[in-house]
């Protein structure tokens, strides 16, 4: 299947949406995570999918999976002259939408209106009878409940009751199916090759519901970030590819006490201590540092990346908020050269943070964009640049079995941008992470694991750019994450 630039793919949306029937377009809403579900016609679908398209969060691939689960082969084979046969091995194992998602969205597609109108009699006792009457579809349904948090990817029973009550133990049994997976784990004894990842290039995994990669081949499962409003502008240098065995266990390990380490750099004054209190709430040991210059900047998290004595943890996150351009963060020096993201990133790999390999590596960061700025290239002469140089290794004399642990591993790397003008507004908070907390909280009650939340994020995000087409908030999320991570 070839691959197709942006202009063909806002066409492509519009060809999709127009053969969608409005149940094709509630499922494909609640597929992809959209918050705003209660417009499902396809205007509105057009709406989010293109929004999505041109800030890099839809790609080629992410389409033909959404058409491959809502059963239109007959589009795949129009649209993408690609077969049922075809996209499930081009999608193999490695499947972008939510498990959960995709069980919910099929067994409503599965549901009649005789067999609906039973459940909502079945669950009089827990809705209100408002909320019943304006329940169309099972996922109708299932948004209620999860609103109660009485249903979520990890608690299924109340559904699997309800479809054997109903008598649809057809439907049942692919509940019960989907519960014994995730209580267990899927096991994957398989060695799994997977080559050196750059900046620009980011494992796709099963549980990532928000692909920000822009259309690439897809005969490969690999992706590759070129985001119009480019962040890394550097091409590392290829290197071997390394084998390694994913563990059946799907899930990472927090029980340590404290569960991690935080860093928050708040170069801006704001939403420092709401993450403090977060983070704090989720057991982590945080370290709040409030408007540090570059070099402050960069001494901070290199200390993080140093070995500690008697003190393991099993995550690290770092949240930074700062001005910044496309490529650098700029602290409170916004004359100078700054802190390269890419250096952020580089400092916590396993070549210069042994301690944390294998362990995730949580990174949330705001920037606010400088008004005409163009990077580091536009910025004055004379002052030093943090670049490969700056990553340095302390404590290890033994270097680490790279067959154990890809260099780029188990990395969550959410980073929203706005404009600075923002910064003007008189107690201003970022949305992205008013809209985190939010969905981490929520998470955490509903134990949802951590890319979920984010795509619950994401659609606060949307609703707010909707809303505010002149204050709009970019995020682009990339993550390495081999298992599942629970911020419990």
């Amino acid at each position: 299947m070839s691959s197709m630039a942006n202009g063909q793919l806002y066409q492509v949306i519009s060809r999709i949406c127009e053969d969608l029937s409005s149940g094709e377009c509630r499922r494909l809403l609640y597929l992809c995570g959209s918050q705003d579900t209660d417009s499902s016609g396809s205007d509105h679908v057009r709406e989010v999918l293109t929004s999505w398209l041109s800030r890099g969060q839809v790609d080629q691939l992410y389409l033909v999976e959404l058409l491959f689960r809502l059963r239109r082969f007959d589009l795949l084979k129009k649209v993408f002259h690609v077969s049922k046969q075809e996209v499930d091995g081009i999608l193999g194992q490695n499947r972008a939408l939510s498990e959960y998602r995709v069980l919910m969205s099929d067994v409503s597609e599965d549901m009649g209106t005789e067999d609906l109108e039973s459940l909502k009699f079945l669950l009089s006792g827990s809705l209100s009878r408002e909320k019943l009457t304006r329940v169309k579809s099972f996922l109708d349904v299932i948004d209620e409940l999860e609103k109660l948090d009485r249903v979520s990817s990890e608690r299924v029973e109340l559904i699997e009751q309800c479809l054997r009550d109903i008598s649809r133990v057809d439907l049942a049994r692919k509940v019960k199916g989907y519960q014994n997976l995730t209580s267990v784990g899927t096991p994957q004894h398989r060695p799994v090759v997977m080559p050196h990842l750059d900046q620009h290039q980011w494992i796709r995994t099963p549980s990532n519901p928000m692909p920000t990669a822009s259309p690439v081949s897809c005969h490969s499962r690999q992706e590759q970030s070129t985001q119009n409003t480019t962040e890394n502008e550097n091409n590392a240098e290829p290197e071997r590819k390394r084998l390694f065995y994913q563990s059946p266990v799907d899930v990472y390990r927090l029980q340590s006490d404290p569960r991690g380490e935080c860093l928050i750099i708040d170069c801006v004054g704001s939403d420092g201590d709401m993450l403090e209190e977060m983070f704090n709430g989720l057991q982590f040991k945080v370290t709040l540092v409030k408007w540090p210059s570059v070099e402050d900047t960069l001494s901070l998290l290199r200390q993080a990346a140093q070995p500690r004595e008697n003190q393991e943890v099993d995550a690290f996150a770092c949240c930074i908020i700062s001005r910044g351009t496309a490529t650098d963060l700029l602290a409170t020096d916004s004359h100078r050269l700054g802190v390269r993201l890419d250096t952020v990133r580089r400092l916590f790999t396993p070549n210069y943070c042994p301690r944390l390999a294998g362990k995730p590596k949580l990174f949330f960061i705001q920037t606010y964009r400088m008004s005409g700025s163009q990077g580091c290239s536009s910025r004055p002469t004379g002052h030093p640049t943090h670049r490969e140089e700056d990553l340095e290794t302390d404590g290890y004399e033994e270097p680490l079995s790279v067959e154990s642990v890809p260099a780029d591993a188990d990395v969550f790397w959410s980073h929203c941008w706005t404009d600075e003008g923002q910064l003007e507004e008189t107690d201003h908070r970022s949305v992205y992470l008013q809209a985190l907390r939010e969905a981490v909280l929520t998470g955490q009650r509903r134990r949802h694991h951590l890319v979920d939340v984010h795509t619950e994020m994401n659609g606060v995000i949307f609703d707010h750019n909707r809303r505010n087409p002149g204050a709009t908030y970019n995020i682009n999320l990339r993550h390495t994450l081999r298992k599942n991570l629970y911020m419990l």
